[in-house]
């Protein structure tokens, strides 16, 4: 079973890696840039074909490892 983590920036976090990309992107002449948020993205292959399990089993890795839940949100997406 594949899944796909997204791990983002709350939103009532300061982003001082997303400002500066914005900066760049205005330097370079993208000035149409209003706002950029940096995140994670992840690919994960799991063995199993229970979906409540991977799901059970994500939630636990996220929280445990893959996302910091004091600044970061997540989510996940399972196929197969």
């Amino acid at each position: 079973m594949k899944a796909t983590v997204y791990v983002t920036i709350k939103e009532n976090v300061l982003d001082p890696q997303g400002t500066a990309v914005q900066g760049a992107l205005h330097t370079m002449g993208f000035a149409e840039v209003e706002s950029v948020r940096i995140g994670k993205y992840l690919e994960l292959e799991l063995d199993t074909n229970d979906k409540a399990e991977a799901e059970a089993r994500l939630k636990a890795m996220c929280e445990k490892l893959l996302a910091n839940v004091v600044v970061e949100d997540y989510r996940f997406e399972l196929e197969g």
